[in-house]
């Protein structure tokens, strides 16, 4: 028995072709949403019995979205994965209801469950300093150095993310005073290039020994291929233990770093927002809660005891 059937399948790609296109949701965006809705309809076709077309799709009662919900958490998917399932499933909902004509009430009621969110874990300034200063010196190669130093520096200076960092192209080079940089789903803003972030890329632009073309990658492997995020990750992996940092301290924990000593100087929020590319500032306002946490531990490390 299949258990998605044809006429659910053509809605499912039609969806995601909107998606792609209306939307401009990311390539992992997608997959995401397509894992998440195959798996609802997968779960509905064996809870019923039968192959899941629309006009049973449209009969979900409230017991049925309860068992799926039941079933997944039995299964060891933790609160915050189920909540972004349920948030593909009603999605898909919203959008197919409009085109076949009926209420989808059932689905889009059914409440996420609660979960507590993560707050970034950002590094202090010290320790990012710190980070960038040992990142040198996880190469012996000059140019390999000078290049995880420029990567890292990005990432920190310009509130990158990696992938954005590793998007740029020899037609960035010399990093002018701002770059536009396409984000996730397509979002383009445009940020400001700090002059330590230009001389970072100019040091290793010196020492690299591959030719720079404007169509080819900005940062390079050994071999000259475009440089894999791994070998970033590695780097920073072995810094942060030669300087006894948290596992937290990572390539993308460098980007909150960014943030919060930002806000931290007295950064509007807004415009932390557009610098990070956040599509909504609810995103952005959790480096509030950062700074507001390393507030109190301050105080009450310091505060003279009654």
């Amino acid at each position: 028995m299949s258990l998605i059937s044809p006429a659910a399948q053509d809605a499912l790609q039609r969806w995601l072709q909107h998606q792609r296109a209306l939307e401009d949701a990311a390539h992992n965006t997608i997959t995401a949403y397509q894992g998440d809705v195959i798996e609802f309809i997968s779960f509905m076709t064996v809870h019923q019995g039968s192959p899941q077309g629309l006009r049973a799709l449209e009969q979900i009662t409230v017991a049925d979205m309860r068992a799926w919900m039941a079933r997944s958490r039995s299964g060891g998917i933790g609160a915050r994965s189920l909540a972004r399932k349920l948030s593909a499933v009603k999605s898909f909902y919203r959008w197919l209801a409009e085109r076949e004509g009926f209420e989808p009430t059932t689905v889009l009621s059914t409440r996420a469950p609660k979960f507590e969110r993560k707050l970034p874990r950002p590094l202090s300034e010290d320790a990012a300093r710190a980070m960038l200063d040992t990142v040198e010196l996880q190469s012996e190669t000059p140019w390999v150095a000078a290049r995880d130093v420029a990567v890292v520096t990005l990432l920190y200076g310009c509130g990158l993310r990696i992938s954005e960092a590793l998007g740029l192209t020899g037609r960035n080079a010399p990093l002018p005073g701002t770059l536009r940089i396409l984000g996730k789903g397509g979002k383009e803003r445009v940020v400001p290039v700090i002059p330590a972030a230009r001389d970072a890329v100019d040091d290793y632009l010196d020492l690299c020994p591959f030719e720079m073309t404007p169509e080819q990658a900005l940062f390079r492997g050994v071999r000259g291929r475009a440089l894999n995020p791994r070998q970033i990750q590695g780097a920073v992996a072995r810094a942060r233990m030669q300087l006894g940092l948290p596992a937290s301290a990572t390539p993308h924990a460098m980007r909150h770093s960014f943030a919060t000593h930002l806000l931290g100087a007295g950064g509007d929020l807004r415009a932390i927002q557009e610098l990070l590319g956040h599509a909504s500032l609810s995103t952005t306002q959790a480096y509030t809660a950062v700074d507001t946490a390393h507030l109190m531990d301050v105080y009450n490390r310091t505060h003279p005891k009654a």
